[in-house]
């Protein structure tokens, strides 16, 4: 089998970014459907994706940044697929 080049990788790459929470760059893990998800989150409330996961960061109990967004992201989707 031949390795994923950057056009063939599938849409799950994960993908390293750099954000700044409370004055401090981090950078944070997810896979691209993440990133999407959180932008479309993000653009809903009308605020930026840096925001988003600084509220994020905020309320996570002892996970990791990554695992809270994650959960966070899942967390919308069920919400909003129950209000349907």
């Amino acid at each position: 089998m031949m390795p994923a080049t950057k056009q063939s990788r599938p849409r799950s790459f994960v993908a390293k970014r750099s954000v700044v929470i409370a004055g401090h760059r981090t950078s944070v893990s997810l896979e691209e459907p993440f990133w999407e998800a959180l932008k479309e989150i993000a653009a809903g409330r009308k605020q930026p994706i840096a925001e988003l996961i600084a509220s994020i960061d905020a309320e996570r109990a002892g996970n990791n940044l990554s695992s809270a967004i994650r959960v966070t992201v899942l967390q919308h989707y069920r919400t909003r697929a129950s209000s349907n």
